[in-house]
């Protein structure tokens, strides 16, 4: 966890730790950032208002470093652009202050609970165009050149791929991606979705692949 607010990060340390789980707390970006290289931990809980090192530095520096463990952003900015532009850095999950210790502690065990499911997947390799899923690894290629994507991106093209082609509403999206967070809403399914087109799509205004079906929701067309 790094949080500067020692009262708060102690004090959801105690609750964290009462779940069975280890957790270590930095009060600064660059001491969070050394640590978090060092431990490797199974999650981050992130600020974004830090001293040192801000948190949105911290984020970047680990997904470009190839650090894919859950991180969830845990802040008072509750501007929508905030959000976007934690969740295109890589952040899995992000939460706004104040906000209810029961909710964050279930929020931390899907989080685990999906990174746990997904190292045990076997090793398949799905295609569409000239991108290519390889879902041991977790990894996206097009053109044979990496494409980094944040964890509900992914998480969110798995959700496509699995349905071969057939429609997805916004709601099964939301549930199987997002398992119904109380602030998930079919926006952010949007906004999940513009972004693969933007990494994945020659033409993301016209898409061939991740395509809108009206008034019913998303599919993949391979």
């Amino acid at each position: 966890m790094v949080e500067d607010n020692t009262d708060l990060a102690y004090g959801l340390r105690n609750n964290l730790e009462i779940e069975g789980y280890r957790v270590l707390v930095a009060t600064n970006g660059s001491t969070g950032l050394a640590t978090a290289r060092e431990e490797q931990p199974d999650l981050m809980i992130l600020d974004l208002m830090l001293p040192e090192l801000d948190g949105f530095r911290v984020l970047r520096s680990l997904r470009e470093n190839g650090c894919d463990w859950p991180i969830l952003i845990l802040t008072a900015r509750g501007e929508e652009a905030d959000k976007v532009r934690g969740l295109r850095l890589g952040a899995d999950d992000y939460v706004t202050k104040p906000f209810g210790v029961l909710e964050l502690l279930a929020r931390v065990e899907a989080l685990l609970r999906r990174s746990t499911r997904d190292e045990g997947a076997q090793a398949v390799t799905m295609h569409f165009g000239s991108v290519e899923v390889d879902m041991a690894s977790r990894s996206v290629t097009r053109n044979g050149t990496e494409v980094p994507l944040a964890p509900k991106e992914y998480d969110l093209l798995l959700a496509l791929l699995e349905r071969d082609g057939a429609v997805v509403t916004r709601f099964d999206l939301m549930n199987s991606v997002w398992s119904y967070q109380a602030d998930v809403s079919s926006r952010t399914v949007d906004t999940h979705i513009a972004e693969l087109r933007r990494k994945l799509e020659d033409n993301p205004s016209q898409p061939q692949y991740i395509l809108t079906v009206r008034k019913a929701g998303y599919r993949l067309q391979s």
